[in-house]
């Protein structure tokens, strides 16, 4: 079985590393280049032009390699893996709406966040609602290290769902700020699932996480500094979307604390950053937010921001995998 995991994780590199060439021909020809932002880095100028919506590489690697690996279980009715790719998959098309409309109007605007908010939450309340009729999300919040699951009310425990899974979205989404800082980081947290998966004998469900392990790593190779591509929102909305379905899959959504931890500090650092300019009129405590733009404006070079990012990220995936060693 674990022969199997493996297979889907190098088809998949395979695959995204051939899919990557065409699919960067054809971004060049449509003239699908990035529009940076002004408020970001100076050097982050240079960038301007890059093609964005790379992240239909490892989005199709890693789907052709779930469907032809995971045929046979879902001839047998094991629909888990589907379920959360295509969930994903969801995500990934409201990223490229949005990727496409900048790309078309020659500017960082595509969705704007209300249109963003509410199909987010769409998808994730069909997503909810789906896996609780198939049988796969329950209401009792397990709590690793303690090993002990809360029963929550059903639809309080769909709102917080909701929640988190919008949030985690939009964590990973904001992660994707310099070259290959999703993509690494997000490949330490998919290869965490993978192990947990197989560890719970969730050997169906390893497929999804196990792929996209693959078909990240050949990505790294288009995006790594400096970047041929960018995923773009197509790419970071759909990495998102699978973590929190991941997470959700397996009835363990308080994990995405730990593993999530890179996620969350971005994300908090955002937060504290506009909230305290609004409150002292002007001041600011990051030079720049999100995190990994103020650790540029420090000196970091984007290799290290990738290489300790992904180290922090590698350390607390241990120490969730070791949390949930005793739930079953």
């Amino acid at each position: 079985m674990v022969t199997q995991i493996l297979i889907a994780a190098a088809v998949s590199f395979v695959l995204t590393l051939v899919i990557g060439r065409f699919v960067l021909t054809e971004l060049r020809k449509l003239k699908a280049g990035q529009e940076i932002r002004k408020e970001g880095p100076s050097w982050h100028a240079g960038k301007a032009g890059t093609p964005t919506m790379g992240g239909i590489m490892f989005i199709l690697g890693s789907g052709i390699s779930v469907l032809v690996l995971g045929w046979e279980r879902m001839l047998d009715g094991e629909f888990a893996h589907l379920y959360a790719y295509f969930f994903a998959l969801i995500f990934g098309l409201i990223g490229f709406v949005d990727d496409y409309r900048k790309v078309r109007q020659h500017q960082n605007e595509g969705l704007t966040a209300k249109q963003k908010f509410v199909l987010q939450l769409l998808a994730a309340v069909g997503f909810l609602c789906l896996m609780r009729y198939e049988g796969l999300l329950t209401n009792a919040l397990y709590v690793p290290f303690l090993n002990v699951h809360i029963t929550i009310n059903w639809i309080l425990y769909i709102a917080f769902a909701a929640f988190v899974i919008v949030g985690c979205v939009n964590a990973v989404n904001l992660t994707d700020g310099i070259d290959g800082l999703a993509a690494g980081v997000t490949t330490v947290v998919m290869v965490f699932f993978t192990a947990t998966a197989l560890l719970w004998h969730l050997t169906t469900l390893a497929l999804l996480p196990a792929a996209l392990a693959g078909g990240l790593v050949a990505f790294f190779l288009y995006n790594h500094h400096p970047a041929k591509v960018f995923m773009g929102d197509t790419g970071s909305l759909f990495l998102g979307g699978a973590v929190a379905a991941l997470a959700f899959a397996m009835d363990m959504p308080l994990v995405l604390i730990l593993v999530g931890i890179i996620y969350i500090a971005e994300t908090l650092s955002d937060i504290i950053q506009v909230t305290y300019f609004k409150i002292t009129h002007g001041k600011r405590i990051f030079k720049m937010a999100p995190l990994h733009h103020h650790l540029e404006l420090s000196g970091w070079s984007e290799a290290k921001l990738v290489a300790v990012f992904s180290a922090v990220t590698a350390v607390f995936c241990v120490l969730a995998y070791w949390g949930v060693q005793g739930r079953y």
